[in-house]
């Protein structure tokens, strides 16, 4: 198969001098970037490429393409994409951490691909939409150091398969031991000095918002994957070019999804789609009116 790693211009290169004597070398972090969407690849490349102590040493379009530049190019940490044609991420993952450690960064944010990734070896986490650019830097220099980063999306993934598993490791002794004096006694432990009345109950519950029934609510409007993650942003109130910025792709695609959305969600305007995705508006299931 022929080699279609691409060399980045920040790359070092052979000095065509070599008798005169050359500066010291700086301590510069070298990054592979694999993502098989340009876009994606072209806008992280510029943004790490933009730190004085970063420098992208190679694209990859796919998994294979990844572990050759890797094996090439012996960065010190590799970005890499879950879903891919060819050789996806996590088919990729036990070759790449041989070679360097490697931090997810892709839109998949199911559980179950977090959890295969982190037993892989996946030394972060990242779901587009959910980090900053400086967020983003901070994890490529922290994970050099062996320091992990997740987003919200894979740190909630990854305390879900630990509370669901039954046994975990042994403690130190006399830690966890005393939980069966605290059953028997549970009746006895009052959490506030102040008993709730009925009402007051009612208005919380009331108040508090129901996530499975606002999940089946947005189900109806049968919005693709990258559609939800839009109008979340645009729920959150970001601008167009705050979300091409965040989700790296054109303000005309921000524009096509968002023309897509209303279309779907029967809506004229953001804060009526916002409402609607809220559960918010009048006659939703969760709305006030």
């Amino acid at each position: 198969m022929p080699d279609h790693t691409t060399p980045h211009p920040g790359a070092p290169q052979p000095t065509p001098f070599p008798n005169f004597p050359q500066p010291a070398p700086t301590s510069v972090l070298r990054v592979v970037v694999a993502d098989d969407n340009p876009v994606v690849r072209a806008g992280l490349t510029a943004l790490l490429s933009g730190r004085a102590d970063i420098t992208v040493v190679a694209e990859a379009t796919d998994g294979r393409e990844a572990y050759e530049a890797a094996r090439s190019y012996r960065p010190d940490v590799v970005l890499l994409d879950v879903r891919m044609p060819g050789v996806d991420g996590i088919s990729a993952l036990p070759y790449l951490v041989g070679i360097a450690p490697v931090v997810m960064l892709t839109y998949s944010r199911e559980s179950e691909i977090v959890q295969e990734a982190l037993r892989r070896g996946a030394g972060g986490y990242l779901v587009h939409g959910e980090f900053t650019a400086d967020e983003l830097v901070a994890a490529v220099r922290d994970i050099k150091q062996g320091r992990a980063h997740f987003t919200p999306s894979a740190a909630g993934a990854l305390l879900a398969q630990l509370r669901q598993e039954r046994t975990g490791p042994a403690l130190p002794e006399g830690l966890g031991s005393y939980e069966h004096q605290l059953s028997a006694n549970a009746h006895g432990f009052q959490t506030s000095t102040a008993p709730v009345s009925r009402s007051s109950s009612e208005k919380l519950s009331q108040l508090q918002p129901n996530v499975g029934q606002l999940a089946s609510d947005r189900s109806r409007f049968q919005l693709s994957a990258r559609e939800a993650e839009i109008m979340d942003h645009i729920a959150s109130g970001m601008t167009n070019q705050q979300i091409a910025a965040t989700c790296f792709i054109s303000e005309k695609t921000v524009k096509n999804h968002i023309n897509r959305i209303f279309a779907k969600l029967h809506s004229t305007s953001r804060s009526e789609a916002a409402a609607k995705w809220l559960g918010t508006a009048p006659g939703s299931a969760r709305g006030l009116g």
